[in-house]
């Protein structure tokens, strides 16, 4: 009863009853998970790569993690006040989730160097998003709570990509459209800056870059003392950058004292500023303030501590910003990260990477903390000191810790002014150099044009528009060169060695130029009637229509049309199908005799590495249109299939095993009519065909080549590599020349007695 059913069963679903080997869905799955228990407590146990290399700290280690966090410790603070004031925050918000941030991701990273902290671009964006939501709601909600709040959920989706595994979405943004928005968002952070560094109000610093900086101009004679601590601590951080920068260029020896002096500019500058301002306005107090913008009163240590409530409303006030806000998260700190592993050697996990940006970001919702990543420039200052594995980041986080608790009055007198020098420090080195844009033009244009307008969108509209410009072209470009793939219809050129003249081997070029290769070398043809397509990429449903376009069109163009439509009646034609012109019959056919018969279509799928089932029903389509043109059977072989997938897939479609009994002309149907097989051509089944480089198709007890053992004799029509195609073509053509030629020979004489 069982068998029954099975038999029945198969019979309703066509299953071949040819026998042909194929890769199975049972054997692919069993050779995936082999042990399912051990790939889960692998998965749990990569989720903490602290226990990777903890048990093997050392004091060396040690030493050069306190150095490196103490150092980035010194930076992260100016500069996390900093970026709260970009974002529009109290000044503590930045030091809350600079804390959070370096304390975090030493126990979930997989990069040694990454600082994670307050950034100038989601600063930006937060303030942003603040702006966004208190236009639509004034005073509803607080800056801090809203902050808070994009922190928690965004920083729970990028948890929950990171633990899927997932982050390979990320690839599909290419590196110049980070860069090209990362520009276009330093130039606004800039311009939104300067009114801040020389006093300037009166106008919205939020608005388009273009509007802040003709804004910027008309105001500039509404100067205020403001400028003098910002011009002057902005210059200052520039000497001393470019005065150590040369000193350690010509002292090398004393490289390492000047480096961190350099890097201690910060601190130090803000710290002369704020004793300058200290000096001038302690007893300069009037009814309207002091007469610079200074930071004024900063709570000290952690406040309000505990579970942020998540308020449902603001969720959907938010929720038109937060896939911005998700996308700089990941985008910044994962090209960070990829960018210093590849420069110090090692390699990071970029899942990993997500699950502790949104351990980082969810946690410091505890504390009250806005929205962290990856910053670049402390990223870069602690690789460069000597920092030896994540553990840097407790040393930092101590340093913000005695900020917090033990400096917050001493904050008080920080001047606003030079907050915003530090901001444009910092940033302006997000800008892409001359050299670097150039590169992009000099690699690939067309992504130098997606650059250009991440930029331009950025600078002329919105970050959000920029990010959302940059991804729209890079996945138009993407499908643009999916969609119109670069093939070629190759020929042969014997290569011959000069130390020995008898030792030739065959290559395959194209036929045409094609920029690469030598155009004074002679490509010759295969042999007459025999055709040899290249595809350099992968066969899938959306390029399958031009690809079939192509074959067939060169077939028209190049090959004869096996039945003579001059003695076709006008009522008998296709009505798509014209004819020859009134009177150019005889022409067109002599024409068409000359051209060569179509024997054998060789496809090299040495770049596919995938095929779908509407590009399997696109290559029948191709076999279908051949043939009917041709009006006899066209054999089509395939040389170096890359996955055994893709090698079951065309045996589905009828390719590959030689002459079965019916081939299926279409095996996608949109609507199922009639009969979807096809009865093969009488001649082709009454002369079946075998394959040379099959060892069961040896002849005369000859010996196969060792490459032919390589494929099995199920699939006769699937080759190693071109050579061998083509040897097994051109064979089999020669042992089918003599009874072609007594066709023609027969078709001639019966043209004859006719005529006669």
């Amino acid at each position: 009863m069982a068998s029954h059913v099975k038999r029945v069963g198969k019979k309703i679903i066509a299953y071949p009853e040819d026998g042909v080997p194929v890769i199975s869905t049972t054997a692919y799955v069993k050779a995936r998970v082999k042990n399912p228990k051990q790939s889960i407590i692998g998965y749990f146990v990569s989720l903490f790569p602290i226990f990777g290399w903890i048990t093997r700290y050392n004091v060396g280690w040690l030493t050069g993690d306190l150095i490196a966090g103490l150092t980035v410790g010194i930076v992260v603070v100016p500069q996390g006040m900093s970026y709260a004031q970009l974002a529009t925050l109290p000044p503590q918000y930045g030091l809350y989730s600079s804390f959070v941030g370096v304390l975090t991701y030493c126990f979930f990273a997989t990069s040694k160097d990454v600082s994670i902290g307050p950034v100038a671009v989601m600063s930006l964006t937060t303030a942003q998003i603040i702006a966004a939501v208190d236009s639509k709601f004034p005073g509803k909600w607080q800056g801090p709570e809203i902050a808070t709040t994009v922190a928690f959920i965004s920083g729970f989706i990028v948890l929950a990509i990171g633990l899927l595994r997932i982050g390979w979405l990320v690839e599909f943004i290419p590196a110049p459209a980070v860069s090209g928005f990362m520009t276009g968002s330093a130039i606004n952070i800039v311009s939104g800056q300067v009114p801040g560094l020389m006093g300037i109000s009166g106008f919205n610093t939020r608005a388009a870059t273009y509007e802040v900086i003709i804004n910027t101009l008309r105001g500039l004679p509404r100067t205020t003392l403001d400028a003098a601590w910002g011009l002057t601590g902005l210059l200052a951080l520039y000497a001393i950058r470019i005065i150590c920068t040369k000193i350690q260029r010509r002292f090398p020896r004393s490289g390492r004292i000047f480096f961190f002096v350099m890097v201690a500019r910060n601190a130090f500058v803000i710290l002369v500023l704020t004793i300058a301002a200290w000096l001038y306005c302690r007893h300069r107090k009037t009814a309207s303030g002091y007469p610079i913008k200074i930071l004024q009163k900063v709570p000290r240590g952690f406040q309000n501590v505990g579970l942020v409530t998540i308020d449902s409303e603001l969720v959907g006030a938010l929720a038109p910003q937060l896939p911005v806000a998700t996308i700089i998260l990941l985008l910044e700190h994962i090209a960070i990260a990829k960018s210093f592993g590849r420069v110090n050697n090692y390699k990071i996990n970029p899942n990993q990477e997500l699950v502790a940006i949104g351990v980082a970001n969810t946690i410091g919702s505890v504390f009250h903390a806005y929205p962290a990543t990856g910053s670049f420039s402390r990223s870069a200052l602690q690789s460069k000191s000597g920092v030896r594995t994540p553990a840097s980041g407790i040393a930092a986080a101590i340093v913000v810790i005695v900020a917090l608790y033990g400096l917050t009055s001493a904050f008080f007198w920080i001047p606003t002014a030079g907050l915003s020098a530090v901001i444009i420090h910092a940033v302006a080195d997000l800008v892409a150099s001359p050299a670097q844009v150039y590169t992009y033009w000099r690699v690939s244009p067309l992504e130098f044009l997606i650059w250009l307008a991440a930029v331009l969108v950025t600078v002329f509209s919105t970050i959000e528009d920029g990010i959302y410009t940059s991804i729209a072209a890079s996945l138009a470009l993407l499908l643009l060169r999916v969609a119109h793939p670069r093939g070629y219809f190759l020929g042969k050129v014997t290569l011959t060695d000069p130390r020995n003249d008898g030792d030739t081997r065959q290559v395959f070029l194209p036929l045409r130029p094609d920029g690469v290769t030598n155009p004074e070398v002679k490509v010759e043809l295969p042999a007459p009637g025999i055709l040899i397509y290249r595809f350099e990429e992968s066969y899938l449903y959306p390029n399958c229509s031009i690809i079939n376009s192509t074959i067939v069109d060169y077939v028209k163009d190049n090959m004869r049309r096996g039945i003579d439509v001059g003695t076709i009646r006008l009522q008998d034609r296709p009505w798509n199908d014209p004819g020859p012109a009134a009177g150019g019959a005889e022409a067109a056919q002599a024409t068409n005799i000359a051209k060569p018969r179509l024997r054998a279509i060789i496809l090299d799928f040495s770049g596919v590495s995938h095929i779908d089932t509407t590009a399997v029903q696109a290559l029948i389509d191709t076999r279908n249109e051949v043939e009917r043109w041709t009006d006899a059977p066209v054999e089509f072989h395939f040389a170096s299939i890359l996955s055994p997938w893709i090698q079951r897939a065309l045996i589905a479609g009828g390719f590959g095993i030689g002459s079965p009994a019916e081939l299926p002309s279409e095996i996608a149907p949109v609507v199922t009519y009639g009969d979807v097989h096809r009865a093969v051509w009488k001649a082709h089944l009454e002369t079946p065909r075998t394959d040379v480089e099959a060892p069961s198709g040896s002849r005369d007890g000859e010996r196969v080549s060792e490459s032919t053992r390589l494929l099995t004799d199920a699939t006769p029509f699937f080759h190693f590599d071109l050579v061998a195609a083509l040897r097994a073509v051109e064979e089999l053509s020669t042992t089918e020349s003599l009874s072609t030629k007594e066709v023609d020979n027969v078709d001639v004489a019966a043209s004859l007695a006719m005529n006669t």
